[in-house]
């Protein structure tokens, strides 16, 4: 259950003001949310499934103080990043506002791809390292969701009046604070 609760905030918080967000945005406006929300959480699941998998194979390489100061270390680059911002790349957009398939194929091939290397898969990696497998996976795979169902339902009803900077920041400081205490616990072991 402590995996699954620490993962779900993780990726919650690392998901909002990422791209996918953007593109969930865009796909809201051509189809409508559930069977958005199902293509992405079928590409999530698949995405999450591997990275624990990833995760969990080099946890068990790691001596654990090792690993929490290298998952400290990740983690205060998913802060720069995510102060950094994101944002669609035109290919990205295009894909968006092309694709003639059904809203499941074409939000769940879009998440997908977009997901990978991304820096949710790479927060959920780390997760993993240390976690229950199956609790960082569903924590992970959820917690995204949650975020890009808030980005269609807030995003369809205030537009562009998101205070993107304020969330941005938000989620700045949240990985900073659990990077410096992985860093903590990671040099008292």
């Amino acid at each position: 259950m402590e995996a699954f609760l620490i993962s779900f905030g993780v990726i919650f918080v690392a998901e909002l003001g990422d791209k996918s967000q953007l593109m969930a945005l865009a796909f809201a406006t051509r189809y409508r949310p559930v069977p958005i929300l199902i293509g992405i959480t079928i590409a999530t699941a698949l995405v999450h499934l591997v990275s624990v998998v990833v995760g969990s194979l080099l946890g068990d390489s790691f001596p654990t103080s090792t690993i929490n100061i290298l998952a400290g270390v990740a983690f205060l680059g998913f802060a720069a990043w995510t102060l950094r911002g994101d944002d669609l790349t035109e290919d990205e957009a295009d894909r968006v506002n092309k694709s003639d398939r059904s809203a499941v194929v074409a939000a769940g091939v879009a998440f997908f791809l977009a997901e990978l290397g991304d820096k949710t898969m790479l927060a959920t990696i780390t997760l993993a390292t240390t976690g229950s497998l199956v609790g960082t996976w569903i924590g992970s795979t959820l917690g995204m969701v949650a975020a890009d169902a808030l980005a269609i339902g807030v995003g369809a009803a205030l537009g562009k009046k998101l205070p993107e900077r304020a969330i941005r920041i938000g989620a700045t400081v949240s990985f900073v604070i659990f990077g410096l205490l992985l860093i903590l616990e990671g040099t008292r072991g």
